[in-house]
């Protein structure tokens, strides 16, 4: 009787153990949990409520409801810096990706000081922006830079890098994928790591080329780092505030000038604080949309 007494009882403290130990580690997360909240929650709460006012930076000003909401989506500025922004989020996400499925690639093969040459890809990335920035300005910016003093030696007129739209352009875009492609190596590196060889080895006995096995086995196995490393790359373009204004400044005639620079310009150069804050809100909508379309598209992935 002792022991069939005792037999539900040790079956009860079993089931009770479980949730004992989710109970501990809510309490243990619980002050962690809160203090990201506090951190988190209340700026977001005080930028959504300043982007429905009409203040500045030292006055909360009135309510204006969806005003400057309105007023920024009429505002050709604002289509300006989001065709901008788009077309340095795409050059930025696809081309660092390609410039780091390459090395890569490249590296998983048996070159000579295969270390060293991978030490020394990853410095751009490495170097703080506001060196790489320098360096490039020292490049491009007058012309009697190097580049633009090769250009004339070459016989291809003296370009203004900095000066004129389109190159401006062309500079701020491919300076980011520059310093982002050590980025892009590293994940597309993890990726390619954990694909067996094995796959490989049975793709060349079946005939496989070397084009097929690219095609059908490592796009398909990198698929889910691949999104992964688009959403990050996506956010950090998007959000790239260093890169551009110490480049270009955002000229020339804000030609270069993309949503978070334009959001800063309106803040703290203009002191608008409601239209500039409404500018990064909308920012931040477009990129949980596309944060999400591409983690889809992860959960679709098979491998």
């Amino acid at each position: 009787m002792t022991i069939t007494a005792a037999y539900p009882k040790t079956e009860a403290t079993r089931a009770r153990k479980p949730r004992r130990a989710r109970r501990m580690l809510l309490w243990l997360v619980a002050p962690s949990l809160v203090l990201l909240l506090l951190i988190n929650a209340y700026p977001l709460v005080y930028a959504a409520l300043q982007s429905v006012r009409d203040g500045s930076l030292i006055n909360a000003g009135d309510y204006v409801g969806l005003e400057n909401y309105r007023a920024t989506l009429t505002s050709p500025a604002f289509w300006r810096s989001v065709q901008f922004t788009l077309i340095f989020t795409v050059v930025g996400v696809f081309g660092s990706w390609l410039g780091g499925l390459g090395l890569a690639l490249l590296l998983r093969t048996r070159i000579p000081g295969r270390t060293v040459f991978k030490t020394l890809l990853l410095l751009p990335w490495v170097v703080p922006v506001v060196v790489s920035s320098t360096a490039w300005n020292w490049l491009v910016a007058t012309p009697q830079s190097p580049l633009p003093s090769l250009a004339e030696a070459l016989g291809l007129g003296s370009p203004l890098f900095l000066a004129d739209p389109v190159l401006a352009k062309i500079t701020v875009c491919v300076f980011k994928v520059w310093i982002s492609v050590p980025f892009m190596m590293m994940l597309v590196g993890a990726a390619l790591a954990g694909v067996d060889g094995a796959v490989y080895e049975a793709a060349e006995v079946d005939g496989a080329t070397r084009w097929q096995q690219f095609r059908h086995i490592t796009l398909p196995m990198i698929s889910r780092s691949t999104y992964i490393s688009w959403i990050l790359m996506t956010i950090f373009c998007v959000n790239d505030f260093p890169t551009i204004f110490l480049l270009t400044g955002g000229g020339p005639v804000d030609a270069t000038t993309s949503l978070v620079v334009l959001s800063y310009r309106t803040v703290f150069q203009n002191f608008q604080v409601g239209p500039g804050v409404a500018i990064a809100f909308l920012m931040t909508a477009s990129l949980v949309v596309v944060s999400v379309a591409l983690y889809r598209q992860i959960r679709k992935a098979h491998v």
